[in-house]
């Protein structure tokens, strides 16, 4: 050990220990880490991973303001345009009217004055339109497809196929659950 102390120096970071030889190959330490699925991470640890990565930190959190719903658009979302949003009732948000987020201020264009991130533009709805607006998209269309889905069940429940099986029965609590009402919910 002296002699190859010498010759590297007094570095002992560049002097090969004995105790390397008994190590076993980075392969094998990568094969040991790889899931079932071949991935080097859990399920649970990709789809944190997945979650992590889809949530919006990179947009600024606006501050709660009484009685207003804000929400971030695309100005690129082809899918769901602003200007739909608009004659929903949505309506950019002003850097004069949320003083801690005016670094963000644009300063030309359609939206000068307005508060964007990027291609995201900050928009406002009153807490009320915001309500009626998710009841309708998130429980009345829902329910309104589930009450459709129910209903063709039941039409085929007596109907038989061609070798006399039940087109329409239904194993388990599902469908007796289908349509349900359930108290009307609240939106965040």
């Amino acid at each position: 050990m002296a002699e190859q102390n010498k010759r590297y120096g007094s570095d002992d970071r560049l002097v090969k220990s004995a105790a390397g030889a008994a190590r076993e190959s980075r392969g094998f330490a990568d094969a040991e880490r790889t899931e079932q699925d071949g991935t080097a991470l859990s399920v649970r640890e990709r789809v944190r991973a997945t979650f992590n990565e889809m949530g919006q930190e990179i947009l600024p959190t606006p501050p709660s303001v009484p009685g207003w719903h804000f929400c971030w658009l695309s100005t690129t979302n082809s899918v769901d345009p602003i200007h739909v949003r608009m004659k929903l009732g949505y309506e950019p948000a002003k850097a004069s009217d949320i003083p801690s987020l005016s670094q963000y201020k644009v300063t030309q264009g359609e939206f000068d004055g307005c508060i964007a991130c990027n291609e995201m533009i900050l928009f406002k709805i009153p807490e009320e339109a915001y309500q009626e607006l998710m009841l309708i998209s998130h429980h009345e269309r829902p329910l309104g497809m589930e009450t459709e889905i129910r209903s063709v069940m039941e039409r085929n429940a007596a109907e038989r196929d061609s070798s006399g099986k039940d087109l329409g029965s239904v194993e388990g609590d599902g469908f007796a659950n289908l349509a349900r009402r359930v108290k009307t919910p609240t939106f965040q």
